[in-house]
């Protein structure tokens, strides 16, 4: 038999069977169906997270405070990092910008509306460091930080907390602490990164203005500093860390009194989770694949069985065991490949109706695609395998006289 008459052969007997051939197919596309759907799920989690944390800077340093040693105990107070240590970084090479960040809850008033919300005292480039922009309005400059005037710029989230629009607080005066500070801008939606700390509900202040007249101290809460080389981070980390064990006295062989942070070390981490979540989520989602490609070699066994008879009359009209054995091997792999790729619109739809409906991030990736064709591909092979390897060793004779 040749090769097109082979699968002929294959695609009449999918035809004359439709009802078992489509129920055969549907647990292959309930199969790739959910693989996709949930690759989708896992792969759009990866990238809202690796968006998330591209938004806070991946070539950012953050230092905060730590505690003091002696002899290896550990002091009980936390030692305070300054705006002297701010000052002190910019002999360090290597680093772009350096954002000192002095912040606290404070009570904010507008008319009579008043909320609790973190009021952070900076330098005006924390804004674009920190991939920021102003959507009505201006940020504060250095000339209003040296002359610690009263300006604010207010958090994407702020003005609806204080019912008002963004563009109406222009210009308007809040209390902050009691105290009168007038509104010259408000920042784009940046959106949450976290449950406990959302970069929309703050307030901007220079930070002369929040040592001076807001919390009274030269202290800051931490310092953000933005490398040049984001290559080059273990090379700024050496630099930073030379700077403040100079500037705090600390000898040689003695712990430091405060820690750097990584922010792209936090990406890895998270892709990491949000990978091995994805590759739980495939995993459970393959089960019924596996299941799918065990229904499609318990009814091929059951076509064996049926055309015994058929099989018998194509030996004995020359059809050798490699042509039989070829046939239903053409057919499991036909029913497998139709499955899959009605899966993945299925899959594709599924992830797509989840992102509409339930607003969860979904991605459905072509990788994705690819690896569930080429396994229903497989597992057409693999569970076709057997029932065409027993048609094939039929004996016509015997084939012919089976009822």
């Amino acid at each position: 038999m040749l090769l097109g008459e082979i699968i002929n052969v294959a695609l009449g007997a999918i035809r004359a069977n439709k009802l078992r051939s489509f129920l055969t197919m549907l647990g292959i596309v309930i199969g790739v169906g959910a693989v996709i759907t949930m690759v989708a799920l896992g792969t759009g989690a990866q990238k809202a997270v690796q968006d998330q944390i591209q938004a806070l800077g991946t070539d950012l340093l953050s230092i905060y405070p730590g505690q003091s040693w002696h002899r290896g105990i550990a002091g009980a107070d936390r030692v305070s990092l300054t705006t002297d240590d701010a000052t002190a970084l910019q002999s360090a090479r290597g680093l772009k910008a350096i954002i000192p960040e002095l912040r606290r809850n404070q009570q904010v008033e507008y008319g009579n509306r008043n909320i609790n919300v973190n009021v952070m005292g900076t330098v005006p480039e924390f804004i674009t460091v920190n991939n920021y922009e102003i959507e009505h309005g201006r940020v504060f400059t250095t000339g209003d930080g040296m002359a610690r005037k009263r300006v604010a710029v207010l958090g994407y989230a702020v003005p609806p907390l204080l019912g008002a629009n963004s563009p109406a607080m222009i210009g308007q005066q809040v209390l902050i602490r009691g105290i009168p500070f007038e509104v010259i801008g408000v920042l784009k939606e940046k959106g949450s990164t976290s449950s406990f700390n959302n970069p929309d509900e703050q307030v901007l202040i220079p930070l002369q203005t929040a040592q001076y007249r807001i919390m009274g101290s030269d202290r800051v809460n931490s310092i953000t500093v933005q490398v040049s080389n984001p290559d080059s981070m273990t090379l700024a980390m050496i630099e930073i860390e030379k700077a403040l064990r100079r500037e705090h006295g600390i000898a040689p062989g003695r712990d430091n009194d405060f820690q750097i942070r990584n922010r792209s070390e936090f990406l890895t981490t998270f892709e990491q989770t949000t990978q091995t979540f994805t590759f739980l989520l495939g995993g459970i989602a393959a089960v019924s694949l596996l299941v799918g490609g065990i229904g499609i070699m318990n009814i091929m066994l059951v076509s064996v069985t049926e055309r015994t008879r058929e099989i018998g009359v194509r030996k004995a009209l020359g059809a050798t065991r490699q042509n039989i054995m070829l046939q239903f091997l053409v057919e499991a792999l036909v029913l497998c490949l139709m499955g899959g790729v009605v899966g993945i619109l299925v899959g594709a739809g599924g992830a797509v109706a989840l992102s509409k409906l339930a607003n969860w991030n979904t991605l459905v990736s072509w990788q994705a695609v690819v690896i569930a064709v080429i396994f229903s591909g497989i597992v057409g092979v693999f569970f076709g395998l057997w029932p065409a390897r027993r048609a094939s060793q039929l004996d016509p004779i015997e084939a012919l006289r089976y009822e």
